[in-house]
């Protein structure tokens, strides 16, 4: 057998219709596009939201705000938490470590919410004032990561 010898089952392949070729062709004139419009001639593309000249979604609704691109997401941490886990040194490798958070983000924040009772040590990029006080009161001592300049 040879390949050059194989050949589809008869009436499976079928010429392709040529357009505009003549007004014998039952294809002439306007090449099935109609006579008139955006779609008749070649080139046409239509816009993306585009609907049939009724104002776009996108331009009907009211655009309100700005989004900070600069903005920083911290991992939160409350001092409740930190009180309930075991050690008493506590950084961002340790608390992700131990699935209080499962992502760092941009750092780690410390919050006041909660009382803590022993003596631990936080290292942290942000503490809130109060929470700083906490664990100052309680006997700890808190280290500031220093943010990178740019």
């Amino acid at each position: 057998m040879n390949l050059s010898d194989i050949k589809p089952p008869a009436g499976q392949v079928k010429k392709k219709q040529r357009v505009g070729q003549g007004m014998g062709t039952g294809r002439g004139k306007f090449s099935g596009r109609g006579a008139k419009g955006a779609k008749s001639i070649s080139g046409y593309s239509r816009m993306r939201g585009f609907e049939g000249g009724q104002m776009p979604l996108h331009r009907r609704l009211p655009k309100r705000g700005f989004t900070n691109i600069f903005r920083k997401e911290y991992a939160i941490v409350n001092l409740s938490t930190l009180d309930k886990l075991a050690g008493d040194t506590f950084d961002a490798a340790k608390v992700v470590e131990l699935g209080v958070i499962k992502k760092m983000l941009d750092g780690l924040k410390i919050l006041a919410n909660g009382e803590i009772t022993r003596p631990i040590h936080v290292t942290a990029n942000i503490f809130s004032k109060a929470a700083e006080e906490k664990i100052k009161a309680a006997g700890g001592t808190v280290t500031l990561i220093e943010k990178k300049k740019q």
